[in-house]
């Protein structure tokens, strides 16, 4: 089984779901509770809200009994608390939570502990964030266009969001990648990247739900790549 972390979305899966593999995304905005989905026999889900700064042993013990046969991991966790981007809000929600941050970055951590307990190779992402200092430095860091080569001419536009994010994944968002236990990182296959910054973020702004999944959503070339890199 591949275990997808904080996976909405399914991108990261997909590849591996075509090549035939058993796969797993947990989100709490999935139904609650661990399913099979109805479409594909090999994507299953769980819906459950992870606090591992609280319940990080029974969270890990749970998981393992539920799902014991993991050989891969890979996590997305939330980065709204962590990414520097935020950081001139981070004195007003220090105020209100002294551990705010430790919080998150303990549901960002989650994934090695996981990675660890089951002994597979185990990956997670953040965009420039303070886990860089609170954990420690990414083994990498890549743009979405970096991988965008690894999608076909008719993959170009976006399946879900194709209004709001680039043909190609062909936008620039500097994400490291902290992992371990053997992954490996992906061979790029960038494309060319429009001057300047990403226009996106202008479609982007605000605190809804939607634009959340929207700036959180894996690029699709670098699913594509992590897979052909890892798969075993």
């Amino acid at each position: 089984m591949k275990l997808f972390m904080f996976d909405y979305t399914g991108i990261m899966a997909q590849p591996w779901l075509d090549a035939g593999y058993e796969c797993c995304l947990v989100d709490g905005q999935h139904p609650a509770g661990y399913h099979q989905d109805k479409d594909n026999p090999l994507l299953f889900k769980l819906g459950a809200w992870i606090d591992a700064y609280s319940y990080r042993t029974a969270i890990i013990q749970n998981m393992m009994d539920l799902i014991p046969d993991v050989d891969f991991i890979m996590g997305f966790p939330e980065c709204t608390d962590l990414a520097v981007s935020g950081a001139a809000h981070f004195a007003k929600k220090r105020a209100i939570d002294a551990f705010f941050q430790d919080k998150a970055v303990a549901n960002a951590t989650l994934i090695a502990t996981l990675g660890n307990a089951y002994g597979c190779p185990w990956a997670f992402e953040n965009p420039v964030s303070v886990i860089s200092t609170l954990y420690r430095k990414p083994d990498f860091w890549f743009n979405p266009s970096d991988y965008g080569g690894w999608l076909q001419e008719h993959e170009a536009k976006h399946p879900l969001y194709p209004d709001y994010i680039a043909d190609y994944d062909a936008y620039p968002k500097k994400t490291g990648i902290w992992c371990g236990n053997g992954f490996k990182e992906p061979v790029k296959r960038p494309v060319e990247v429009a001057p300047g910054y990403s226009t996106q973020h202008l479609k982007l702004g605000g605190k809804s739900l939607k634009t959340k999944n929207i700036r959180s959503a894996t690029p699709r070339g670098f699913a594509k790549a992590v897979y052909e890199a890892n798969q075993c």
